[in-house]
């Protein structure tokens, strides 16, 4: 390759990059009246900026070979900040290593370009292996949190086992989004940790975190479900106690296990959560999406739980690294009421949907719960039924 050529492939690789960046989103027409998807990811692999990829120089890479492959872009916190759309990216290498990066967007919608760095987020004095799923949340105390899963090979397994993993809550905070402050790793006493998130205000003067007690790095046993507890200050976070908010159950969305997503979102009626639930079928694992509202005076109690999931894989969505996966750890809600839903596809890229404040709230407190049998779920449908007919009358 001459230098000629060297600088016409640079150019293409710049013009197919600006191309995508710039590709508008087009709205789909909600299938439900409560939440609209759009068209493409909002993030991919293929997001990634050409000069994290490829050393750019002719005397040092004269074949213009991709140094630095990257795999996924998922799983993203998100926050708005100066009038931006901000996702903490879970960027994850062909190395398998996953790290975070900020993409920002003027709109939330499409156009997420990655800040030209990487976060470098300091270490413990017990190195992470990887780090992922961080939840921003902005609190009271005026500092932007990031929780997230850190992860270490567990040392008690033999050497033959080099897939036992340690799963603890990882804490950082900020004020840019760039300089970070590694805080000590959460302290809990009901095993492992990988589904932490920080409530966005003080109750009673404590930090309040939703979390998921696991017997091991996969199984939540008898922890299973979204717990409660308190810790005094986040620099040496402790949660002593952990009472189950959420619990999983049997021949449901979360019969297996279920997770806070980002942090929940305050309502005049409440606090709007959203959640994801995990099942076992035939084809392996299923995660979706779920809703539940709490109580403003205690955001542990729950008022009101719509029956099902609120968002679910489909299409090519069910297609990735790990199939049949919907998981969202980052929402924004507007000033002018809208609410901007991240949600990861299969392990793979990122994806919006929209809805707003009002839709919500009603969608979760004027849906019929679940009543765990099939007959109250018939019950559910004739009433419906009924109550329409007699409407026609």
């Amino acid at each position: 390759m001459t230098r000629e050529e060297f600088r016409t492939a640079i150019e293409h690789l710049e013009h197919e990059y600006e191309a995508l960046i710039r590709r508008p989103n087009q709205m789909h027409a909600s299938e439900n009246g409560i939440v609209n998807r759009y068209e493409n990811p909002v993030v991919t692999a293929a997001h990634i900026p050409p000069f994290w990829r490829y050393d750019l120089s002719y005397d040092t890479n004269p074949l213009l070979l991709e140094r630095i492959g990257f795999n996924a872009a998922f799983n993203a916190g998100a926050v708005k900040r100066n009038g931006s759309y901000l996702l903490m990216v879970r960027v994850e290498g062909v190395d398998r290593k996953s790290f975070f990066a900020v993409a920002e967007s003027p709109n939330g919608i499409d156009s997420f370009r990655f800040w030209d760095y990487p976060v470098t987020m300091p270490e413990t004095d017990d190195p992470d292996t990887n780090v992922y799923d961080m939840r921003i949340v902005e609190h009271e105390d005026g500092w932007i949190y990031g929780l997230f899963c850190t992860e270490r090979r567990d040392p008690r397994a033999p050497e033959q086992d080099q897939s036992a993993a340690l799963a603890k809550c990882g804490i950082a905070r900020t004020k840019d989004l760039i300089k970070w402050e590694r805080l000590r790793d959460l302290v809990s006493h009901s095993g492992q940790q990988r589904n932490v998130v920080l409530h966005p205000e003080f109750i009673d003067g404590k930090y309040a975190l939703y979390t998921r007690p696991q017997d091991g790095f996969i199984e939540t046993g008898s922890g299973g479900g979204i717990a409660f507890g308190y810790t005094e200050t986040m620099e040496q976070a402790e949660v002593h106690t952990e009472g189950i908010m959420d619990a999983k159950i049997y021949h449901t969305i979360k019969e297996l296990k279920n997770g806070q997503g980002p942090a929940p979102i305050k309502t005049e009626k409440g606090w709007l959560h959203l959640a994801h639930g995990v099942r076992g079928c035939a084809a392996g694992l299923r995660y979706v999406l779920y809703m539940f509202m709490t109580a403003l005076d205690d955001p542990s109690r729950v008022t009101h739980r719509p029956a099902g999931y609120f968002l679910a894989p489909r299409g090519w969505e069910r297609v990735g690294d790990v199939s049949n996966v919907l998981f969202s750890n980052g929402w924004i809600a507007d000033e002018d009421g809208t609410v901007y839903i991240y949600y990861a596809s299969s392990d793979t890229r990122m994806h919006v949907a929209t809805s707003t404040i009002e839709k919500l709230v009603d969608y979760c407190t004027n849906s019929p719960e679940d009543r765990f049998r099939s007959a109250t779920s018939v019950e559910k449908v004739r009433a419906l039924i009924e109550r329409n007919l007699r409407g026609r009358k």
